[in-house]
């Protein structure tokens, strides 16, 4: 057993792909939040933050694509919610955003970057779907992350 952190068991231990409706692995989900962390170090905030912004940019891949929150809960970059930038989320309880901020701020601080949630997928009609989240840690001020949509939420099931 580790010291630490207890892990958050919502990501695959044996890193076996994401597969119930979606097929984009664990693996591909953190090298492309990866290649964003190693865009923001090469091209600096602001550039950064208004490519991964941009509906039409090269942070958006099929369903991935990159979001970027302060710790207080700020939408810093959202290339599907441009109207969330600059809007503080962190009570917001539309699709349990507040609550997936949280988690976030927690995994991507003190743990291994992963979290889940049911959240509206705003590529899919805005349905209620399960979401496996991965984000880095920029600095001490903010972090950037994508997820994999994962398939309907059960009504019936809680966590």
């Amino acid at each position: 057993m580790q010291n630490g952190p207890a892990p958050d068991t919502s990501a695959p231990e044996d890193g076996s792909s994401v597969e119930r409706g979606n097929y984009t692995s664990n693996e591909t989900l953190v090298a492309f939040v990866e290649s964003a962390a190693a865009y923001v170090r090469e091209n600096g905030k602001e550039k950064a933050l208004a490519e991964f912004s941009d509906l039409n940019g090269s942070f958006i891949q099929g369903e991935l694509y990159i979001y970027a929150y302060d710790f207080n809960g700020t939408t810093l970059a959202h290339p599907v919610n441009p109207e969330k930038i600059g809007v503080n989320r962190l009570n917001e309880t539309e699709g349990d955003v507040g609550i997936f901020l949280r988690k976030m701020n927690d995994a991507v601080r003190y743990g291994d970057g992963f979290g889940r949630i049911a959240y509206i997928n705003p590529m899919r009609d805005r349905v209620l779907e399960s979401k496996l989240a991965y984000g880095v840690q920029i600095d001490e001020t903010w972090w950037l992350g994508s997820g994999v949509y994962t398939g309907s939420v059960d009504p019936d099931t809680s966590g």
